[in-house]
């Protein structure tokens, strides 16, 4: 399933959470973008801990999707191009270190932004990209896993990225129609040509990985998960065993009895909702790497506050045991 946009969701933030958080504060100026008028926080991706990729590369452990930087329907460039490179370039002012993009998001114009906004990269920033899912219109996605595709999808997106090899390159989703071993075939290729560092899977099961484990170590796997949107436990669980890091897509994935829950908790703490869910999230296992995305910069910084937001044992477990979306399962 594509990624859904998370702009519209709640946010529930009591006066006083502002003032002890020293969020920065937002105003509007007049080509209707966002300008930081503040110049301290204390939210940053650093508290939220790291987490090792492949046994080689270590980032923090509250990385940045940057798909929402795009046009309506994730087709063309983004209504407000300046606020999107300043949205990049804040978050690795907070301490983001891995940043989640696609050569379909646009298409190519999300790569293109990452690079106009952060080249030259610093040394620890990790961008990981994926292929194999095209754009042909608004909200229109096709496969294309065939090994020539990938081939020309990483060439054009180290092209985009201005780098010399992507450090995570993971397949964006299976293609029904191509062999799924040539297409890890075709990533295997790339990377014995020093094109690639790390190949992770995305939107995957675990018969998948296991069958990519015969042919190379995986770094990431990357589903869509939520505290009320648990189809993929199971595979959080391989992961965790087998030290593959889960990289969560749609962290606010709730029916109404979850809304319900995450309002109450969210109240309780005078955080938001995606503060709750991407809290419940770094609890729920120390594989996991959330990506939240936004084309904000007050979400943005509110985001990073999820890595102080402390949620009790009995939140925790009410978060896990509510009703699961009708599409999980």
């Amino acid at each position: 399933m594509p990624p859904r946009n998370l702009e519209d969701a709640p946010r529930l933030t009591a006066p006083s959470r502002r003032r002890a958080s020293s969020i920065k504060v937002i105003a509007k100026d007049d080509t209707n973008g966002e300008k930081l008028v503040s110049k301290k926080t204390d939210v940053s991706a650093n508290r939220a801990g790291s987490i090792t990729l492949g046994g080689e590369l270590t980032v923090r452990r509250l990385g940045y999707g940057a798909m929402r930087l795009t046009g309506a329907g994730i087709w063309g460039p983004p209504k407000d191009r300046a606020q999107a490179l300043a949205v990049l370039r804040r978050a690795v002012e907070l301490g983001v270190n891995f940043i989640d993009t696609a050569d379909s998001y646009g298409p190519y114009v999300n790569e293109e932004l990452i690079a106009e906004a952060l080249y030259p990269y610093s040394n620890d920033l990790v961008i990981a990209t994926k292929g194999g899912w095209n754009r042909v219109g608004p909200n229109q996605w096709t496969h294309n896993a065939t090994p020539q595709h990938l081939r020309e999808a990483v060439e054009g997106s180290l092209k985009r990225l201005r780098l010399e090899r992507i450090e995570l390159y993971q397949l964006h989703v299976p293609d029904p129609m191509v062999s799924f071993e040539a297409s890890l075939e075709a990533l295997l290729e790339m990377q014995s040509r020093g094109k690639i560092r790390l190949i992770g899977l995305s939107n995957v099961t675990r018969e998948h990985i296991e069958r990519a484990w015969k042919l190379t170590p995986v770094a990431s796997v990357q589903n869509r998960y939520s505290f009320a949107d648990r189809e993929w436990d199971y595979v959080v669980d391989y992961c965790e065993k087998n030290g593959i890091a889960f990289i969560p897509w749609f962290p606010l994935a709730a029916g109404q009895a979850g809304m319900d829950a995450v309002h109450r908790i969210a109240e309780a703490h005078s955080a938001t909702v995606m503060q709750v869910a991407l809290a419940w999230l770094l609890r729920r296992s120390p594989i996991i790497l959330p990506i939240p995305g936004t084309s904000s910069l007050t979400h943005l910084e509110e985001n990073m506050g999820a890595t102080t937001l402390q949620l009790s044992q009995s939140e925790v477990d009410e978060l896990s045991g509510v009703e699961e979306l009708t599409f999980s399962r």
